[in-house]
C-alpha cells in the first residue's frame, strides 16, 4: 500500500504552526484549521490530523508520537516475518520427522 505525499514536510509544518499561532483570532480551532486549510489546498481534516499528531509529539496531548507509532510499525512487521519463519521451520520439521519414520530400518 503506497501513500502518495502530496504537502512537503516544510508545508506541513508551516499549516501547523499557522493554526497554532492563529487559534486565538478564530472561535475555536476547528474554524482556525478549516481557515487556513482553505488557504494550503488541503482538506480541514487532513490539516486536523497534522495539527494532533504535532500536539502528541509535542507532549501537548497524550498518544503515540511519531517516532513510537513508527518503531510500533517496524516490530509488528518483524513480529509477521518471524512467525512466518517459524511456521515454514515447523512444517519441514515435521516433514522430515515423518521422513524418518516412513524410511525402512537397515538390517
Amino acid at each position: 500500500m503506497t501513500r502518495s505525499n502530496r504537502y512537503s514536510p516544510e508545508v506541513r509544518e508551516r499549516a501547523v504552526r499557522m493554526v497554532l499561532e492563529n487559534e486565538r483570532e478564530h472561535d475555536s480551532q476547528w474554524s482556525a484549521i478549516v481557515s487556513i486549510a482553505s488557504k494550503i489546498g488541503c482538506s480541514p481534516e487532513t490539516l486536523r490530523k497534522w495539527v494532533r499528531q504535532t500536539e502528541v509529539d509535542t507532549g501537548r496531548r497524550g498518544g503515540l508520537t511519531s517516532d513510537e507509532r513508527a518503531r510500533t510499525k517496524e516490530l509488528e512487521r518483524e513480529n509477521r516475518e518471524l512467525r512466518r519463519a517459524n511456521e515454514i521451520l515447523r512444517k519441514a520439521a515435521a516433514f522430515f520427522a515423518q521422513a524418518e519414520l516412513d524410511r525402512r530400518p537397515k538390517r
